[in-house]
């Protein structure tokens, strides 16, 4: 019974329009009242020990860093890099996406973040080369969600922190399973435009890359600094936050010089509002947390998927299914808070490698972005390429099917991602 409750609680609260963390604490509230301990001071209290833990801190970092580095000139950069080494090519904006998607993860962290910077750039420069809009605006969502993949990546930092997974290995491992999105989309961008009547920019001379190349250098060593900072054991993913932010801040406004004070105050206040929100959905998500655990919900779902737990592909074949359908109705960072409790037990029993399913629950959680009807990304991607929902759908299909392959290859394969993660730790 406490099952069907939290349930019908909070998708019922979530389908009617209220928030999800609103809607956490009110699906708290009812199970505690149904199990006849309501108390105030436990829920305040686990609100506060739901956001006061120390690897938290590297997400307002990694949120700083982007929106530095969206003002302060590093994304436009790093864009005009790409274009000058695939723009003159057939669909050559199209590479370039998927290139400066690539890059603009390793920078941010944020899916969101990555796909407005990129199609506010991209869309428009495709739609008057005669790209498909449609397409166009499908390829730059899909490039965006490598964000949560790549490092320094905020849902695996979610993820580590829920589960107690080393945030850093999870790092690590998802860096081959984020290249490989890249070349799926790579593959999908080359079959579309295959027919697909486009003009192209004049290709640019060897001494313009070069010169694009000086442009954005500074831009293009942040993702190497984090990486190998992280794997040098010189900072920990939290530091690792703070030094992409300063750094950011550092180049925007002494190298480039395209940001100044106004712009950082409109900066701070806008990562105030972004970190603010995702602390307290993880804060009342700890409140929830504790209660599937207090209720025996994760002993309801192990009785449920019991039967998978001798098979570990079969088991995560259909833990991937449920993340599908949850992900349509759930954004990414409630889903990890929400069911990596849940679920991990049943992992652990089935002897799966933690860091292993950590980056496949995350890859599959982030198709959610792409769906309707919540998916954020799906909504800022349609928002900017000035589409409806209906069109996006249509032109993001593709790529939204090799993802889903990706998955499926990583699940059938795990030394994928277990062989590279044993060179890189």
């Amino acid at each position: 019974m406490t099952l069907v409750i939290f349930i019908v609680v909070l998708f019922g609260l979530i389908l009617i329009g209220m928030p999800v963390a609103f809607s956490l604490l009110a699906t708290s509230v009812a199970l505690m009242l149904y199990l006849g301990n309501f108390d105030t001071q436990i829920i305040a209290k686990n609100l506060i020990s739901g956001a006061d833990n120390f690897p938290l801190m590297a997400i307002p970092f990694f949120i700083l860093a982007g929106e530095i580095m969206n003002a302060g000139g590093m994304s436009k950069r790093i864009v005009g890099f790409a274009m000058a080494i695939f723009g003159h090519v057939r669909g050559g904006l199209g590479y370039v996406a998927i290139f400066a998607g690539i890059l603009f993860a390793g920078l941010s962290g944020s899916a969101v973040a990555d796909t407005a910077a990129l199609g506010a750039i991209l869309i428009p420069m495709m739609v008057q080369a005669g790209y498909n809009r449609e397409s166009s605006t499908g390829l730059i969502a899909s490039a965006g969600i490598i964000a949560p993949i790549l490092p320094p990546s905020i849902p695996l930092i979610i993820f580590g922190v829920t589960s107690g997974v080393s945030i850093t290995s999870l790092f690590m491992a998802g860096i081959v399973p984020g290249i490989m999105m890249g070349i799926g989309l790579v593959i999908v961008w080359t079959l579309v435009v295959r027919k697909s009547k486009m003009t192209a920019i004049p290709k640019k001379s060897a001494l313009e890359i070069v010169k694009a190349l000086g442009s954005s250098f500074w831009a293009l060593l942040l993702p190497v600094i984090i990486i190998v900072g992280l794997r040098g054991g010189i900072f920990t993913p939290t530091e690792a936050g703070v030094v992409a932010a300063v750094y950011a801040l550092v180049v925007s406004v002494v190298i480039y010089r395209e940001i100044n004070w106004p712009d950082l105050y409109k900066v701070f206040i806008s990562t105030a509002k972004t970190t603010s929100t995702v602390m307290f959905l993880i804060a009342t998500a700890m409140v929830s947390a504790w209660l599937i655990t207090v209720s025996n919900i994760p002993t309801l779902i192990s009785d449920f998927l019991g039967p998978f737990s001798h098979n570990q592909t079969l088991l995560l074949i259909v833990i991937m299914l449920i993340l599908l359908v949850v992900g349509t109705a759930m954004d990414i960072t409630p889903a990890i808070l929400i069911l990596v409790p849940i679920f991990m037990p049943v992992v652990k029993m089935a002897g799966i490698n933690e860091v292993y399913f950590g980056i496949i629950f995350v890859l599959t959680a982030t198709i959610g972005l792409l769906t309707p009807p919540v998916g954020t990304v799906m909504n800022v991607a349609a928002g900017v390429g000035k589409i409806s929902i209906e069109k996006f759908v249509k032109g993001v299909w593709p790529f939204l099917l090799v993802y889903v392959l990706i998955v499926i290859l990583l699940i059938l394969f795990p030394a994928i991602i277990l062989v590279p993660l044993e060179w890189l730790l």
